[in-house]
């Protein structure tokens, strides 16, 4: 098991206040509630079969009943014995993992998990010879020791929630930009088609034609290549190596790498670049600044100011890349995040996705404010180090 399930469940032990003592008490219970985990075992799964929703996981028949009810006995055993370590935390984690895939809704494992707690306070209750306090103190320790390993099993379930999510998300992802590669490759595939075409079959050709079209063909696979290139950057994006990163260099990188037209003047306004230095991927924040600034650029097609701002805000860090540009129609600013979607006429529209996704992997952001005839400024947001 990785440290990170672990590391969490001895944050919640904290968070709950366990302790020592509570251990002590509930494996002072061990001897007097062992002789009611048959009954109680019992009970649980005699419980499932009047209820279809939690009895439709159970495929096996009684042989596997037979095996979940040997299971569920060591389970509780464990919970009064211990020892509360990685490799117990470990195997409730694997309880939950389980509960997801076989689909069992995780309401049934809190119900379930309600139903065992109220039949070990009473068999608790029925042998207890002691003062009521004590009695107190250990019930108290015990349905400590219960809510952490429903937290645990919680934790998995959101955890594997989330894997699903993701995967889901990265499929519906796929479907959306199929319908977008299929309009971006076939459009210059249709005019390499017509120019090979008239390569092959045209009679008399001029040299001077022989090249208009053959340059037509470079340009339409140059095209394809761009659409296919950035793709896979969309479709591969490690994971961000963090180390701690000069803000104002990456910049300034950016802006002699783009090699700026004359027309574009560049307004740096960075009062305390010293103190923009964020926690990133040197080369995904590369990517991320040069998209902006590039977007920037063509938004100002017969040029304007380009204003490059940073500021430090607290724990994070605030990059702005203004441009004065023709600005962003307000019905378009909800999509501009979308994979495939542009507001350029030769544009991919895959670049602010990109930048969108490396910024989520930062725990970063990236907001966008547009005015019409005015200009568009993006802003990014990453924690500073």
């Amino acid at each position: 098991m990785s440290d990170a399930p672990y590391d969490r469940y001895r944050e919640l032990e904290a968070y709950g206040g366990w302790s020592e003592e509570d251990a002590r008490r509930v494996q002072a219970l061990a001897p007097l509630v062992r002789p009611a985990f048959g009954p109680l075992v019992d009970d649980f799964y005699q419980e499932i079969d009047r209820h279809p929703q939690a009895r439709k996981v159970i495929t096996g028949g009684s042989a596997q009943v037979a095996r979940l009810k040997e299971t569920l006995t060591r389970w509780l055993d464990e919970m009064f014995t211990g020892p509360y370590d990685e490799a117990y935390v470990d195997r409730r984690w694997r309880v939950g993992l389980r509960h997801v895939q076989i689909g069992l809704d995780q309401v049934y494992t809190n119900a379930a998990l309600s139903r065992l707690r109220r039949g070990l306070m009473a068999a608790v209750g029925a042998v207890w010879n002691g003062t009521t306090a004590d009695l107190l103190a250990h019930l108290s320790s015990l349905h400590l020791r219960l809510d952490l390993d429903l937290a645990i099993i919680e934790d998995a379930y959101q955890a594997e929630y989330r894997r699903r999510e993701t995967s889901a998300q990265r499929l519906a992802t796929i479907g959306k930009i199929a319908g977008g590669v299929a309009h971006e490759l076939r459009n210059p595939l249709n005019v390499v088609k017509t120019s090979v075409y008239y390569l092959l079959h045209g009679r008399q050709l001029s040299e001077e034609k022989r090249r208009a079209h053959l340059e037509r063909i470079e340009r339409q696979v140059s095209h394809a290549n761009d659409v296919i290139t950035s793709l896979n950057d969309f479709s591969r994006l490690p994971l961000p190596r963090l180390e701690k990163v000069l803000v104002v260099d990456c910049l300034r990188s950016a802006v002699d790498t783009l090699n700026l037209p004359p027309t574009i003047s560049v307004v740096w306004d960075l009062p305390q670049p010293e103190a923009l230095v964020v926690l990133a991927d040197r080369g995904q924040l590369a990517i991320v600044l040069s998209n902006l600034i590039r977007n920037a650029c063509d938004a100002m097609p017969d040029g304007g100011t380009l204003h490059l701002i940073g500021r430090r805000e607290g724990e994070r860090v605030e990059i702005a890349v203004r441009d004065s540009g023709a600005g962003i129609p307000p019905e378009e600013l909800p999509r501009i995040f979308e994979p495939l979607y542009s507001t350029k006429a030769k544009g991919i529209g895959l670049g602010l996705s990109i930048a969108h996704e490396i910024l989520s992997r930062h725990q970063g952001s990236l907001h966008v404010a547009s005015q019409p005839g005015v200009g568009s400024t993006f802003t990014l947001r990453l924690p500073a180090a």
